[in-house]
């Protein structure tokens, strides 16, 4: 299908205007004297868990390039670099108390910068602002795909064979390794899974994977019968290490998200448990609270479970 020449240059013009506004041609960037590089390697860092590598994957920056970033933010004192347990060459970043104030403040100007421009907006015309974004950087993302850049992550929905084995297997290596669970948390997992996928012919269930070069890289689903009348709960929910940093996170909890919106269902809970630092961030980047926690053992260790809720935009 042609594109209408006018519609291309027209969003074009918008574009400019809005590098021009965010600040990206100069001057202070989020309120800071800091690039937007950098502005944005700190939001990433917050998430925890991050390396250099992954900050060189999510920003499509050159590794000198994230060296010299990396350098420059530790010496101001707002990142700290420690090494990896399972392999010393590599470095997890964190943000220092003073980057974390920072990182406080770029939120805040932020966020108060778009609440000014919707503010400016009829009722109604910030979802379809929001939905708009949505659908142009996701095309973008799918646009910039060539020659030496990462693969592209598809989510699909609905079960494929394998589906539950390597779901399981996802769940199991990455909480044995990052909480210490064993053979309980990953029959609960297998056991519940396998039920779920028994149910899909509910339209009110469904179930994403993410896929690079057609290997299942990550999952979400949408359980919509344990939680009672109109609730959606979000399920196994989870990221394969890696692909992590490269969006695949972010694409199954939209898609989880416009499912349950779209299903009329009147919120969306999900359960965790403390210390998850970087799913907590994204949960809340899209509109969960935290809305109740107490101890539990049933993943054959006591951790501190949370629950989070989400009500229907």
């Amino acid at each position: 299908m042609a594109t209408d020449p006018s519609l291309v240059e027209e969003i074009r013009a918008v574009s400019r205007t809005m590098v021009r506004e965010f600040g990206f041609m100069g001057g202070n960037f989020a309120g800071t004297d800091l690039s937007p590089s950098a502005v944005h390697a700190l939001i990433e860092i917050e998430r925890g868990g991050v390396t250099a590598r992954d900050l060189g994957a999510c920003l499509r920056l050159e590794k000198s390039s994230v060296s010299r970033m990396l350098r420059k933010l530790v010496e101001a004192g707002d990142v700290r670099e420690a090494a990896g347990k399972d392999d010393g060459r590599v470095k997890l970043l964190s943000l220092t108390a003073a980057g974390k104030k920072r990182v406080a403040a770029i939120h805040g100007f932020a966020r108060a910068q778009v609440v000014s421009a919707l503010e400016r907006l009829q009722p109604g015309q910030g979802r379809a602002v929001l939905e708009g974004m949505r659908l142009y950087t996701q095309a973008l993302d799918t646009a910039s795909d060539g020659p030496g850049a990462a693969p592209a992550i598809e989510v699909v929905r609905g079960y494929q064979p394998g589906l539950i084995a390597r779901i399981t297997d996802m769940h199991a290596r990455y909480y044995a390794r990052e909480s210490g669970f064993g053979q309980r948390f990953e029959s609960v997992v297998a056991s519940g899974l396998a039920d779920f996928c028994n149910r899909l012919e509910n339209p009110g269930n469904a179930i994403w994977t993410a896929r690079r070069h057609g290997d299942i890289v990550g999952s979400v689903a949408i359980d919509g019968e344990d939680m009672g009348a109109d609730i959606a709960h979000l399920r196994w929910f989870i990221v394969d290490d890696d692909a992590r940093g490269g969006g695949a996170g972010r694409k199954l909890l939209d898609a989880a998200l416009a499912f349950s919106d779209a299903s009329g269902y009147a919120e969306t809970h999900l359960w965790t448990f403390a210390g998850l630092h970087a799913a907590r961030h994204l949960y809340e980047t899209r509109g969960f609270a935290l809305a109740e926690e107490r101890p539990g053992a049933q993943w054959g260790k006591e951790v501190l479970e949370q629950r989070f809720t989400r009500p229907r935009p």
